[in-house]
């Protein structure tokens, strides 16, 4: 398998997994800043010119959270949930999409993304927003953990390491989880695993897709 990223938010939560699992994937960093994401090799393998990108056998798949679920059933299939939860599985990715990491998203946009790759300046009225709707969609999975080690029970999952994207962010995406106690020991669980504390590989310096 090869694994395309870049280190940028959504291709950290593949990258965490697949290094937590020890997934057998070759990493190849593509370089946005020089449009290797915009050449005709890369957008071959993903049309929207975004990473990440898993290339397995004959199939290019994106969409981070379908790579996280590609990646356990190849390598760690306790990952995934019973075939019961599979439907609540579906609700947090689309919870998470539509709602928390949109806004973390944004936050991490702001203050991340747009001073790295010099895209404009940070944007008040935006952080604003974010912040408000962040802190309440924040405050719903804080609930929901009461009670629960993990976002699907006594065992891990991707859906957490899909949902857990933006916290490693907090302080620098300035993110409003004062006293979201829930979320911090969760989070401080996921801190345990190296991989989630060190996501990215080495780069090597890989030739870019053609």
């Amino acid at each position: 398998m090869k694994l395309y990223y870049c280190d940028t938010l959504a291709p950290r939560k593949v990258c965490a997994f697949a290094r937590h699992i020890a997934a057998p994937v070759e990493f190849i960093h593509v370089r946005l800043e020089k449009g290797e994401h915009k050449t005709p090799g890369y957008l071959a393998l993903n049309p929207n010119g975004k990473v990440p990108t898993l290339v397995h056998g004959e199939k290019a798949l994106w969409e981070a959270d379908a790579i996280l679920c590609e990646l356990a059933e190849a390598a760690a299939p306790d990952y995934l949930p019973d075939a019961d939860q599979q439907i609540e599985l579906i609700k947090w990715f689309s919870w998470n999409a539509q709602h928390l990491n949109r806004w973390g998203g944004e936050l991490y946009f702001q203050y991340l993304i747009k001073p790295r790759f010099k895209i404009g300046p940070l944007d008040a009225a935006a952080v604003e927003e974010a912040k408000k709707f962040y802190r309440n969609y924040a405050a719903v999975l804080n609930d929901h953990l009461a009670g629960r080690k993990w976002v699907m029970g006594n065992r891990p999952t991707v859906a957490d390491f899909s949902l857990a994207v933006t916290l490693p962010y907090a302080e620098t995406a300035h993110l409003p989880l004062g006293g979201l106690k829930e979320i911090e020991r969760w989070h401080d669980q996921l801190n345990a695993f190296e991989g989630w504390r060190n996501p990215w590989p080495d780069l090597p310096g890989q030739a870019a897709v053609a």
